[in-house]
């Protein structure tokens, strides 16, 4: 007796219709584990490769899936037989711990990070992967360095993090029991978002400062650092450092990562003044990344990809004249603006653009591209982004946590990433935080009086 296959189905995951589709890039990571011991088997290849591939398909079913495009539409579609497993290869270097590691925190993505196609999604392209995964082995058996690359249009950092998490603990079960079917993940599968038509609220409108329209012909110059070279300096914000701001926080009625931008912002801003006097009737710059899940009414393990920007702009003379306490009710206030509804405005103004690029593109003109302004050239720029709480030190795939987690290395001005350190825990503060600036490479962060009070780690 013969029993038919099931039938073939067809899913379809839209990303025309929220945010994510401006994040048309790659995001890359490096996760450096250290075999004391040198043990041998230690991250073993096809372990790695088959527990990847038993997540992708039974639980993160859109990353083997394809993009596809219709006009202004792009979709992901992924089937229940058939997959496009993430790539995942493997190197041997001659080098030992200590050299690799150098590599890890100079930021070596070409040594060390699979190489990525363009991350623009076109209907030339369709089978760009989702993720990537490049394994490095080290002759000496000290260490192994994973590298990844993920499309940003189907996870934020928060939904990465919990991928991550969930795959190194489903590799640890397996590597166990060979032969499991059935794993239990620290954290609910998750991507894409919801439907947010339901969040609009046509008596409000809404600018939206944290984009620029930049000439097309002129958009790819603006990516560029120009004359000076961007430098990255790691600030290590000490246990009794935390718990001041901590204090100044409740103080001022706003939030620990508030005030710590509040911080970063003003001592920037006091810096670069100090180095130039005469921007002072120019633009200060703070800008960030908002998760609004909690306003829009949407679970954080349901969904991801509803990051947005948002910011405030002052003169450098205003900034340098305030307070630290009126700098963080600044911060506050333009993150508390992400409301559902500015996030519906907020997707609706990109939408809007994006069908009227995508008319110039068709009719051979030059037309207007939409930045995040953050990328744009300003006289003083505070970009944050925060990480601490994403669970990256929890990424165990049966052979410890990661020694050293390496963020990617962002070469904009002013471009600051809060990161949590190994025995970092969020609720407690009970370990050093890392932030890493990214500066010109005359800037002297310890010439500040702000910032000068943290230790510079060399990285």
């Amino acid at each position: 007796m013969t029993t038919d296959a099931p039938e073939s189905t067809e899913t379809r995951y839209s990303i025309s219709n929220n945010v994510s589709y401006l994040y048309q890039v790659y995001c890359s990571y490096m996760l450096v584990y250290k075999n004391d011991t040198k043990a041998d088997g230690f991250f073993d290849p096809e372990l790695l490769k088959k527990s990847l591939n038993i997540l992708v398909r039974k639980h993160y079913k859109p990353v083997a899936g394809w993009f596809q495009v219709s006009g202004e539409d792009i979709d992901v579609v992924f089937y229940s037989d058939k997959f496009n497993d993430p790539p995942v290869s493997t190197q041997t270097l001659d080098m030992d711990y200590e050299t690799v590691s150098r590599h890890v925190r100079d930021s070596n993505i070409d040594l060390l990070v699979p190489t990525a196609p363009s991350g623009v999604i076109k209907p030339e392209n369709p089978n760009i992967p989702m993720f990537l995964v490049k394994a490095t082995y080290l002759e000496s058996n000290e260490a192994v360095v994973l590298g990844v690359n993920y499309h940003h249009s189907l996870m934020d950092g928060t939904a990465f993090w919990m991928f991550m998490a969930n795959w190194s603990a489903l590799c640890k079960q397996l590597h166990g029991q060979s032969d499991l079917t059935e794993f239990d993940l620290p954290y609910p599968p998750t991507f894409g978002f919801p439907d947010i038509g339901h969040l609009h609220d046509p008596s409000k409108t809404f600018e939206h400062p944290e984009y620029s329209l930049v000439d097309a012909d002129q958009c790819f110059k603006e990516f560029q650092p120009g004359a000076e070279k961007i430098v990255e300096t790691v600030l290590e914000i000490s246990v009794e450092q935390q718990q001041a701001l901590r204090q100044q926080a409740r103080e001022f009625g706003v939030s620990f990562t508030e005030m710590l931008c509040a911080v970063l912002w003003k001592g920037i801003n006091g810096l670069r003044l100090q180095l130039n006097p005469e921007i002072a009737s120019k633009s200060s710059l703070y800008s960030c990344a908002v998760n609004p899940r909690a306003r829009a009414g949407v679970s954080s393990n349901l969904c991801a990809s509803p990051v947005i920007n948002t910011s405030c702009e002052r003169t450098v003379s205003e900034i340098a004249a305030l307070d630290l306490g009126d700098i963080a009710q600044l911060v506050h206030e333009a993150i508390d603006k992400c409301t559902g509804d500015y996030l519906f405005s907020s997707f609706d103004f990109l939408h809007q653009q994006r069908k009227q690029e995508l008319y110039d593109e068709r009719n051979n003109q030059i037309g207007k591209k939409l930045m995040l302004v953050y990328v744009c050239r300003k006289p003083v720029k505070c970009t944050v982004s925060s990480s601490r709480t994403f669970p990256i030190y929890s990424t165990d795939y049966g052979f410890g946590a990661p020694e050293y987690v390496r963020p990617p290395f962002l070469p904009f001005d002013g471009c600051m990433r809060i990161w949590p350190t190994p025995l970092y825990d969020a609720r407690s503060s009970n370990a050093p935080l890392h932030v890493y600036v990214s500066q010109p490479e005359h800037v002297d962060l310890s010439r500040s009086p702000l910032l000068a009070q943290f230790k510079c780690c060399a990285n």
